[in-house]
C-alpha cells in the first residue's frame, strides 16, 4: 500500500480546502508568445547540451538526442559477410516489420488486396505501444465538426511544422478509420441511442475524442489482432529485423531477421518492406521514465537511416505531461490525458490551479516543469517532485460514479496501491511519451528509399513538433491502412535483382572516415536495466 508523507498530506489538506474555490473556473490559456517563452526555457527539446549533430548518415549535419545519435551512428549486429542471402527462409510479397496497431492495420489491408503477407515481431503480436494508449482516438465525425477544423487544431498544436500533407490525409480518412474499427467490433463508448461519446482534448476545438472507456489503444489492439488472426495472415514472433536487404538497384528487398530466443539469422525476402516498429521510451532520453512498453527502442529509424532512409524532425519528442510520480511502483506510468478532460485540474503543493488543464502536452508539460522547478512549488516525492491532478473534481463537476464509469482502468491502476482516486489526487510528473519526429515519408508511405514503406509512430512528419491527444491512435490506423494498399500495389510490380548489404558496409565506410570509434552495436532491440544504469535515474 502507497504510505503519503507528512508533506504530501499536508499538501493534500490545502488542495481539498481549495476545490470548491478552483471549480467554476478554468485559468485562461497562454498566448502564443507566452507559451513559446515557457517551451523555450523549460521543454527538454531545448536543452542544447542533450543534443549533438549527426556526422553520418543521411541526415548529417543535423541535430539528434545523444541517446538516438548513439544508435544511429553505431556498429550494426552482423557483418555482411557473415550473413548468407542466398539461403532464403520467408519469400513474401509485403514484409512488415512490427507487431502494433500501424503493422495490424498494414497487413489486414495488404491481405485485402491479394499480397502474400508475413509480419515478423520481436515480442509477440500486440506488444506495442498500442496496447497501452488510453484517452481516446480523434476524428471529426460529428455535426459541428469537421475535417477542416481538425486539421486546423493538429497543424498549429504541432507547431506548424508538420507536412501540410500528411495532416491533410490524417484528418481527412478520419471518419473512415472510425468507421472501420466500428465495423470490426471495437466497443466503443456510445450513448442510449448508439450515438458514439466524444470528448475534448488538450489542443482541441471540438468535441471529437472517441474512447473505449480508457483502455481504447487496448480495444483497438484486440480487434484487428484477432482480425489478422482469423485472415490466417502469417506471423513470426520473438523476431527482430536487424538489417534491411536492398537489391542490387537499391529498393527495399526483405530484411535480415534475429530470433530473440536462439539467435538464429534467418533472411526474409520480399518485394516491398513496411517499418511499424514503434516509439522510443525505451531509449529513456535525459534519463526520463517512460509510459512506452518494454520493446520501444527506436529499431525502425535505425533501420531506415543504415538502408539510406532520411529522417524528419527526429530531434523532438513528447513528455506526456501526466506520468505517475507516486507511488514509486508505477513510476512514469501513463494518466491518461482523458482524466484532464473529464474536469480534474492540476494543482501545485499549495493548492493552486497554475495552468489551464487542457493545453497542449509540450506546454502542459513545460509548466509542470516550470512549476516543480524554479516555481518550488512541487510535491516532494521520493524521485524528486510532483504535482496533484485533482481527480475528485471529476465527480464534484460530474457526479459520483463517474470515474468507475469513464476511467476503470486508471481506478483500477491505483487502487492496487490503496488510491481511491475518487477520492484522493494523484500525483504526476511529466515522462517520455512519444517520438514526434521519425522517418521522413509521402503521401504514399513510401521514406526516400523505394519500396521501404513506414506506418506508425516510427513516422516523422505527422505531427510536426507535437502531436494532440488522440492523433497516435489515428494515424496508425490511417497510415497503417495506407501504407498497406501502397505496399501491395507496389509488390505487383516489383521484379526483385540481387539481394544485397552493400549499403551496410558502406555505412561502415563512412563511420570510419568520421572517426566515430565506439563499439555500440543497433538496433538496441531491447533496454537493460542493470543497477546503477545511467539511462534510468530518476528525473
Amino acid at each position: 500500500m502507497a504510505v503519503y508523507s507528512k508533506a504530501m498530506l499536508d499538501s493534500m489538506k490545502k488542495v481539498e480546502a481549495n476545490r470548491d474555490k478552483n471549480t467554476p473556473m478554468d485559468p485562461k490559456r497562454m498566448s502564443a508568445e507566452e507559451k513559446d517563452k515557457l517551451l523555450e526555457t523549460y521543454h527538454p527539446d531545448y536543452i542544447k547540451s542533450q543534443f549533438t549533430n549527426l556526422k553520418i548518415g543521411p541526415n548529417k549535419g543535423e541535430k539528434a538526442p545523444l541517446e538516438l545519435a548513439t544508435i544511429l551512428q553505431a556498429n550494426g549486429r552482423v557483418k555482411p559477410e557473415d550473413v548468407k542471402l542466398d539461403r532464403v527462409d520467408y519469400d513474401v510479397d509485403v514484409l512488415v516489420i512490427g507487431g502494433g496497431g500501424a503493422g495490424t492495420s498494414a497487413a489486414l489491408e495488404a491481405n485485402k488486396a491479394g499480397a502474400k503477407v508475413m509480419m515478423v515481431t520481436k515480442l509477440r503480436h500486440g506488444d506495442a505501444n498500442t496496447m497501452m494508449a488510453e484517452g481516446g482516438i480523434q476524428a471529426a465525425d460529428k455535426p459541428n465538426d469537421s475535417p477542416a477544423q481538425h486539421f486546423l487544431d493538429a497543424y498549429g498544436g504541432g507547431h506548424f511544422a508538420a507536412k501540410k500533407e500528411l495532416v491533410a490525409k490524417l484528418v481527412t480518412e478520419a471518419p473512415e478509420a472510425i468507421k472501420w474499427l466500428n465495423d470490426l467490433g471495437v466497443e466503443f463508448d456510445k450513448d442510449k441511442n448508439g450515438t458514439m461519446i466524444t470528448t475534448h482534448g488538450g489542443g482541441t476545438s471540438r468535441k471529437r475524442m472517441h474512447a473505449a472507456k480508457d483502455y481504447s489503444g487496448a480495444e483497438i489492439m484486440r480487434t484487428i489482432r484477432d482480425e489478422a488472426q482469423n485472415q490466417g495472415i502469417k506471423m513470426v514472433e520473438f523476431t527482430s529485423a536487424i538489417e534491411i536487404i536492398l537489391d542490387e538497384t537499391g529498393k527495399a528487398a526483405g530484411a535480415v531477421l534475429l530470433n530473440m530466443e536462439t539467435q538464429e539469422i534467418t533472411i526474409a525476402k520480399a518485394k516491398t518492406v513496411i517499418i511499424a516498429t514503434g516509439g522510443a521510451g525505451r531509449m529513456h532520453y535525459q534519463g526520463f521514465p517512460t509510459t512506452n512498453h518494454y520493446g520501444a527502442t527506436a529499431d525502425g529509424l535505425v533501420l531506415a537511416y543504415r538502408a539510406g532512409a532520411k529522417l524528419l524532425y527526429q530531434d523532438t519528442l513528447q513528455y506526456h505531461p501526466t506520468g505517475v510520480a507516486f507511488p514509486e511502483q508505477i513510476f512514469g506510468a501513463l494518466v491518461t490525458e482523458k482524466v484532464r478532460s473529464l474536469g480534474a485540474k492540476l494543482v501545485n503543493v499549495d493548492g493552486e490551479v497554475f495552468m489551464n488543464p487542457l493545453e497542449t502536452r509540450d506546454v502542459a508539460a513545460a509548466s509542470l516543469i516550470r512549476e516543480c522547478g524554479d516555481r518550488k512549488k512541487g510535491v516532494p516525492t521520493q524521485h524528486g517532485f510532483g504535482i496533484w491532478l485533482d481527480s475528485p473534481m471529476i465527480e464534484k463537476i460530474s457526479g459520483e460514479g463517474t470515474i468507475e464509469k469513464r476511467i476503470p482502468a486508471m481506478m483500477r491502476m491505483f487502487a492496487k496501491y490503496g488510491i481511491d482516486i475518487r477520492k484522493e489526487p494523484m500525483l504526476v510528473y511529466p515522462t517520455l511519451h512519444y517520438q514526434n519526429g521519425g522517418i521522413e515519408i509521402d503521401t504514399e508511405c513510401m521514406s526516400s528509399v523505394q519500396n521501404l514503406f513506414v506506418a506508425g509512430e516510427a513516422v516523422g512528419g505527422i505531427h510536426g513538433r507535437n502531436r494532440l491527444m488522440g492523433n497516435s491512435l489515428l494515424d496508425i490506423i490511417v497510415f497503417g491502412r495506407d501504407a498497406g494498399k501502397a505496399a501491395a500495389a507496389a509488390a505487383k510490380n516489383t521484379k526483385i535483382g540481387k539481394l544485397s548489404l552493400e549499403h551496410v558496409n558502406k555505412f561502415s565506410s563512412e563511420r570510419k572516415a568520421a572517426g566515430i570509434t565506439g563499439d555500440e552495436v543497433s538496433p538496441m532491440l531491447l533496454p537493460t536495466y542493470t543497477h546503477g544504469n545511467p539511462r534510468f535515474e530518476a528525473k
